[in-house]
């Protein structure tokens, strides 16, 4: 389980797979990571922890891939080594933004990498699937 760059015109891909919806989110952020810089320092940096909210489950796999671009922008630095606590599913259906993600990452001050600029998670030709017990993301990044 894990992720892979893929070229994808002017953009980046990254295809991720993992034997949870937990471990399919950190194997997309690993791969944002991985697309922004070409080795990731394995020490030093604070860890930091964060919650994301939306209403369903692609949805969430977006906000929070969004949350790590802005926090890299706000906090300068590169979210890595990123670990998914939780993600839970709404209780009913009766209220919107139900699904939650509890995560944490350790930040890299982007001073000491140099590291590419990934602008954006887009939803183009994005997907979250579950096949035969695994489960398999694609998301395309704007650069």
């Amino acid at each position: 389980m894990g992720f892979e760059l893929r070229d994808h015109t002017a953009d980046v891909a990254v295809s991720a797979t993992g034997d949870s919806l937990e471990a399919v989110f950190e194997a997309v952020a690993d791969g944002l990571a991985a697309a922004s810089c070409d080795e990731i320092p394995t020490d030093g940096g604070e860890r930091f922890s964060f919650a994301v909210i939306a209403e369903n489950r692609e949805a969430l796999l977006f906000d929070y891939l969004d949350e790590l671009i802005y926090l890299r922008d706000v906090r300068v630095e590169l979210p890595v080594d990123h670990r998914v606590e939780s993600v839970t599913a709404p209780e009913s259906s009766d209220s919107a933004k139900n699904w939650h993600l509890e995560g944490s990452a350790r930040g890299v001050p982007l001073t000491e990498i140099p590291a590419r600029e990934v602008k954006a998670v887009t939803y183009s030709e994005m997907r979250l699937e579950q096949t035969n017990g695994t489960w398999e993301a694609y998301v395309v990044f704007d650069v």
